[in-house]
C-alpha cells in the first residue's frame, strides 16, 4: 500500500519548489509536483514494462514504464531515479541513466514534471510486490500496437511517454 503521508515538494508551473504537502493532498488537489519514468531496454531492442501492483493508489494494474515513482520533498529527479531502480525493479545502478526528455506537468501525467530516462539492461529484474505484479519484455511494435488496440491497459502517463518516445 502506498504512504500517502509521504512528502512532496509542490512546484509552480517552472517546476521550481513553493512548498511541501502530504501525498494523499498533492493528489487531491492536483497539485504539480515531481516524478521520473525509466524505459529499460535490452540488447534485443525490447523493453520491459511493469504491470502496476493492485495496491498502487493511482492506475493500479495497469502496465507502466520500467520504473517509475515520485520525487521526494528535498530529492532530486536524477537521485530518485537511483531509487526508484532499487526499489521498484531490484536493478542498483551507480548513477542515474541518460535523461532522454522531459515532459511539463499536464492532466496526462497527474499534473507531474517528469523527466524520462533510458538504461541499458539484461537483467534479470526482481520486482518488488508492493510495487509491481510483475514485468515483461516487449518488442517495441508490440507495445505500439498494445496501446493503440487497448489503451486503458495502461497508465496514462506511459502512453504520452511512450508516443513521445517513439516520435524522437
Amino acid at each position: 500500500m502506498q504512504n500517502l503521508d509521504e512528502l512532496f515538494d509542490v512546484v509552480d508551473e517552472q517546476d521550481r519548489v513553493i512548498g511541501r504537502q502530504p501525498r494523499r493532498e498533492v493528489h487531491r488537489l492536483g497539485l504539480r509536483h515531481r516524478a521520473i519514468h525509466v524505459l529499460v531496454f535490452n540488447a534485443r531492442g525490447e523493453v520491459y514494462l511493469q504491470k502496476r501492483s493492485m495496491t498502487k493508489d493511482t492506475f493500479p494494474g495497469a502496465w507502466d514504464s520500467s520504473c517509475s515513482g515520485h520525487v521526494d520533498a528535498g530529492e532530486d529527479y536524477d537521485a530518485t531515479t537511483v531509487r526508484e531502480l532499487r526499489e521498484e525493479i531490484g536493478l542498483v545502478v551507480a548513477a542515474a541513466p541518460a535523461r532522454l526528455f522531459r515532459i511539463a506537468a499536464c492532466d496526462d501525467t497527474g499534473q507531474e514534471f517528469v523527466w524520462v530516462y533510458r538504461l541499458a539492461h539484461e537483467g534479470p529484474m526482481q520486482p518488488n510486490p508492493a510495487e509491481v505484479e510483475r514485468g515483461e519484455w516487449f518488442t517495441p511494435a508490440h507495445v505500439t500496437r498494445w496501446i493503440a488496440e487497448r489503451p486503458t491497459e495502461f497508465a496514462r502517463a506511459f502512453r504520452l511517454i511512450w508516443k513521445m518516445h517513439m516520435t524522437r
